[in-house]
């Protein structure tokens, strides 16, 4: 699992981040501190988490679907391949379920 440079600091924004989740403000919080190409690369992110774990479409025809670098598919198939595999598991759920709505 990736492990944070600076571990107190990844803490503090995942508690903010909680508190913004449970106080409705997680877009607000989340659009004061990404830029909108930020806020664009997380959603480019989550899109290759779901294709490479959708296994349909090679790394390749990834990139060319998404327009994105090779590493950039790399990059998120190597992260997927450090997690337990019951997250990944949870994370393939909550991406059918989001992709139903």
């Amino acid at each position: 699992m990736y492990i944070s440079r600076n571990l107190d600091q990844w803490n503090a924004f995942l508690t903010m981040l909680q508190t913004a989740f449970e106080q409705g403000k997680a877009q607000d919080f989340l659009t004061l501190l990404l830029t909108a190409d930020e806020r664009d690369a997380v959603g480019l992110r989550l899109q290759i988490v779901s294709q490479l774990l959708d296994k349909n479409l090679s790394q390749r025809e990834i990139q060319q679907n998404l327009n994105t670098s090779a590493a950039t598919i790399t990059r998120g198939s190597n992260m997927i391949k450090t997690m337990d595999p019951n997250f990944i598991e949870w994370v393939k759920q909550h991406l059918d379920d989001v992709e139903k709505n």
